[in-house]
């Protein structure tokens, strides 16, 4: 007769809970995004609902645990985040990004630490609070400006995005400074001032240079299954960030700087890539806010609620405006934009994964600083981030989504090919309207492979007419994709 052990058994329970969290967690995300509700807070809240003081019962108490894994998750992210992240954007984004993510993230920990103080915590707690809550979250940003149902405007959307990315050095080495402090008893060293731009230096030095040995190895390798490009490119997420750690480097902004680089140039299978990493930062991003959901205990959070709602509003409305409008009015932005960029800083994984620091070291009431970290990073979801579609749009900073066609075509080779295959949607105001194939002159080494009207497919033949928002796939060559344009305006998909 066939028997199961206890281990076994408790293991399906745990993964049948877990399977359950994340389906109703998928499941119901698209209704928040429609409502304005960051979905990070429904991971969180139904992670909340399953540990042990909820209706599931999980005891999860391993904070150490949770570190390495929520630190697994944000680099999986990151890894998404860059190669989705255009050199342009980057290049117009950086200055304020990084002025935010360093002067920015002081200021911010400064004003908080000032108000914990004057709430009662001790100098040590208070420090650590605000040190902890100082940097925004790449994981709630990415989930919000690309996965919500709002898309904002250039410059803010990619300076808002790209701080996040590179602010958590700086509250990083804050949180360890102030721990290894408090432990010893001794005063935080001057080292600090120069610890921050060595990290981000190196953080990036290491992730371009990993960035193009891992283009020139995917590019010049033929693996015996397309199955491994995509291992081949979690493998390179995970070296970066090792080496650039062992370094003294920024792991995360190397990662993220990894993923750039090989996001911006030609890659084997680039679609296909794009969208298994796009899939698995989002199942380490819904696992991630679940297990930090896990680990957090709902009557501990009743006890700091009073100090974590007005460290909440601080932060919110006094903190981050203040910070933002420090390093960007140096800058000459408009008064629309810093009030903006200040509202949005959302707090997320981030700052729980630094919470657990302070634990796993044995400082002095740090399961208290964890609890207050916790209630602000659900007030930042609720507050900031449930306003940001209403103050977007009131504010005229929405960007028009690009509309998406019902089918894919898309070229997968494991070799570089001469051309690709462009796709563009057809408008009022281009050339093309209302003429047929026929009638139009393309390049010499250029066709149409397919239209799409609607849910139809149409044949690329000479008599078929283009209308308004038909989508037009082309293969050119890439030299020759500057012409096309000219002719159908700005492709929507690379």
């Amino acid at each position: 007769m066939f028997t199961t052990s206890a281990e076994p058994v408790a293991t399906a329970i745990l993964m049948f809970i877990f399977g359950t969290l994340i389906l109703c967690s998928i499941l119901f995300s698209r209704t928040l995004n429609k409502a304005g509700v960051p979905v990070v807070l429904l991971f969180m809240v139904l992670g909340m609902l399953g540990g042990s003081q909820g209706i599931g019962g999980v005891e999860f108490k391993d904070y150490e645990l949770a570190f390495r894994l929520g630190t697994i998750a944000l680099v999986l992210i990151l890894f998404d985040g860059g190669l989705n992240t255009a050199h342009s954007s980057i290049r117009a984004s950086l200055v304020p990004a990084g002025l935010l993510a360093t002067v920015g993230v002081l200021i911010t920990a400064a004003l908080v630490s000032g108000v914990a103080k004057l709430l009662g915590l001790s100098w040590g707690a208070a420090l650590l609070v605000g040190a902890i809550v100082s940097s925004t979250d790449a994981a709630a940003v990415f989930a919000v400006l690309r996965g919500g149902s709002v898309r904002v405007k250039e410059p803010l959307r990619s300076t808002i995005e790209l701080e996040s990315c590179i602010n958590d050095p700086m509250a990083i080495i804050l949180t360890v400074t102030l721990v290894e402090a408090l432990m010893t008893n001794s005063q935080p060293s001057w080292w600090l001032l120069v610890l921050v731009p060595m990290q981000l230096a190196i953080g990036t030095g290491v992730g371009v240079l990993m960035g193009y040995l891992g283009r020139w190895m995917l590019n010049n390798t033929h693996f015996a299954t397309v199955g491994l490009y995509p291992a081949a490119t979690l493998a390179i997420a995970s070296l970066t960030f090792g080496i650039a750690t062992v370094v003294n480097g920024s792991g995360f902004l190397a990662v993220f700087a990894a993923a750039a680089v090989l996001g911006n140039g030609p890659l084997p299978y680039k679609a296909g890539l794009t969208r298994v990493h796009d899939a698995v930062a989002w199942f380490a991003q819904v696992s991630m806010f679940l297990m930090l959901g896990l680990l957090s205990f709902p009557s501990r959070l009743l006890d700091v609620a009073g100090v974590g709602l007005v460290l909440g509003l601080v932060l919110a409305f006094v903190a981050r405006p203040a910070a933002v409008a420090a390093c960007l009015g140096l800058l000459g932005w408009k008064r629309k934009q810093i009030a903006y960029t200040g509202w949005i800083g959302i707090r997320g994984a981030v700052p729980i994964v630094l919470a657990t620091i302070p634990i796993m070291s044995g400082v002095p009431a740090a399961e208290r600083v964890f609890d207050i970290v916790f209630f602000i990073v659900v007030f930042s979801a609720l507050a900031p981030g449930a306003s940001i579609i209403p103050i977007t749009r009131r504010l005229g900073f929405e960007d028009p989504h690009q509309p998406e066609p019902a089918a894919v075509l898309e070229i997968h080779s494991r070799r570089k090919l001469g051309g690709d295959v462009y796709v563009y949607c057809v408008s009022s105001t281009t050339t093309v309207c209302d003429a047929t194939l026929a009638e139009i002159v393309f390049p010499a080494d250029a066709s149409v492979l397919l239209v799409v009207r609607g849910d139809s497919l149409l044949p690329a033949r000479g008599p078929t007419r283009l209308r308004v928002g038909d989508f037009v796939y082309i293969f050119c060559k890439p030299e020759e994709e500057p012409m096309v344009g000219l002719l159908f305006g700005p492709r929507i998909l690379d």
